[in-house]
């Protein structure tokens, strides 16, 4: 992508609004624009951002077992009756009526509607178990909405759904779900620690929350220091042994972690003091087993082996891929901008063009733009006639992997920078072996 071709408004002023690091950076670079309170729209670079999450999310999902579908926006007021949380949930809840004075609502979840759509198709114990999740858009009415995106009205969430003949295989699919977890959030870059979490208006009584440390983080939560080193679970483990994903929760949760609203005082100070850790911590993942809370009231229910109905055992788990976008920066940042892992950059590199007119320098950037692309490396080409400083602010700001440096000194040597955003480290390369340098860490 030429950047003299690409909407990419940065603003060099940081906007009063944003409380936040994650809000500042993401308004100066260009990757959203508030609409009005708590309603952002995602600009270009956001969006490469959120699709790249997405797809993350997507690949692990579908690797433990859950089906992708997608569910409406709108829902209809009855089938929140049937479960009980119409008047239950509160002014978080956007009510609404169509032109036939039909109540309606715009879902801050979907447990009401999946539920309604399995009771629909599903009569047999042997379609089980199942687990159904989608990416949509939901709002939530909040009082004050605040940080950007980590607390907006509108917002992005990958909620899945699981149904279970009984009790212990709804825990199998929980484990399913605590396991992608750890997976997906480690391919991004994060340490996600799941701590036991208060279930809230979702309803049952087995949640966790997956916190990320981070200084800028929104709660105080609580753990042993062990979390962070332990591994993430291989990308082979599988995920219909239930031993295996019994094995996975047992060692995530052998340990003291707690958010503030969880948290055992004396518990966490019976551990060693050098065992303890004391953090801030922003919710990137929340899961809950809440049994036959949703499927008595509204009559799922399935023929068991015995041939008698079964009301199904179900349970949720939520990302919020818009919010993990402001988490990310939050734990990835520096004084000049943002610091993206590259499973998750906008762009794997970005190529600056140090004296645009300059036919030789021109003709290495084009040579070395069309190589990298065709090699699969997704390219940001500042092929702008601005000064050398601007460019290099710009790509510090927005935080791309890696930088690879091209001016007409350079070139008279025979060689180009590359620089590691992350580490700020400089290798001064001829055009090939920055090639494939870069080629080769786009493979990685």
């Amino acid at each position: 992508m030429r950047l003299s071709r690409f909407f990419m408004p940065i603003l060099r002023e940081t906007p009063k609004e944003a409380e936040i690091v994650s809000h500042r950076l993401m308004l100066r670079a260009g990757m959203l624009r508030q609409e009005t309170a708590g309603i952002y729209a995602w600009l270009p670079l956001g969006l490469r951002v959120l699709n790249k999450i997405n797809a993350i999310i997507r690949e692990e999902q579908n690797r433990a077992g859950a089906i992708e579908m997608l569910m409406p926006t709108i829902q209809p007021a009855d089938l929140w009756r049937e479960s009980g949380r119409y008047d239950d949930y509160g002014k978080e809840m956007l009510r609404i009526e169509d032109r036939h004075e039909r109540e309606m609502l715009f879902g801050p979840t979907n447990e009401e509607m999946v539920t309604e759509i399995f009771r629909a198709y599903v009569r047999s114990y042997k379609d089980l178990p199942l687990n159904l999740y989608h990416i949509q858009w939901k709002f939530r009415d909040e009082v004050r909405p605040r940080f950007g995106v980590m607390r907006s009205r509108e917002f992005l969430m990958k909620d899945a759904y699981s149904f279970d003949l009984d009790q212990a295989g709804a825990e199998h699919s929980y484990a399913r779900m605590f396991t992608a977890y750890l997976r997906t959030f480690a391919r991004m870059g994060l340490k996600a620690i799941p701590m036991r979490a208060d279930t809230g208006p979702i309803g049952g009584n087995l949640s966790h929350e997956f916190i990320i440390l981070a200084s800028t983080g929104e709660s105080e939560v609580f753990c042993h220091k062990d979390f962070l080193q332990f591994d993430t679970p291989a990308a082979d483990i599988d995920f219909d042994d239930s031993r295996a994903m019994a094995a996975v929760v047992d060692k995530w949760t052998s340990r003291y972690a707690a958010t503030s609203e969880m948290h055992d005082a004396a518990a966490f100070e019976a551990l060693a003091e050098g065992e303890r850790v004391s953090a801030r911590g922003i919710e990137v993942g929340h899961i809950f087993y809440f049994g036959t809370k949703y499927s008595q009231p509204m009559r799922a229910v399935v023929n068991g082996p015995d041939g008698k109905e079964t009301f199904v055992h179900m349970g949720s788990y939520g990302i919020g891929p818009s919010r993990l976008v402001a988490a990310l920066i939050e734990a990835n940042h520096d004084d000049a901008g943002i610091v993206w892992p590259r499973s998750v950059a906008p762009f794997d590199v970005g190529l600056a063009n140090l004296k645009v007119g300059d036919a030789a320098t021109d003709a290495a950037c084009q040579d070395l733009y069309e190589k990298l692309s065709s090699a699969g490396v997704d390219v940001l080409y500042d092929d702008r006639d601005e000064r050398p400083g601007a460019k290099f602010a710009t790509l510090d700001l927005i935080g791309l992997p890696h930088q690879l440096i091209v001016g007409p000194k350079g070139l008279a040597e025979g060689k180009v920078e590359v620089k590691d955003r992350r580490t700020g480290a400089r290798e001064t390369l001829s055009p090939e072996e920055a090639l494939n340098r870069l080629a080769a860490r786009g493979d990685s």
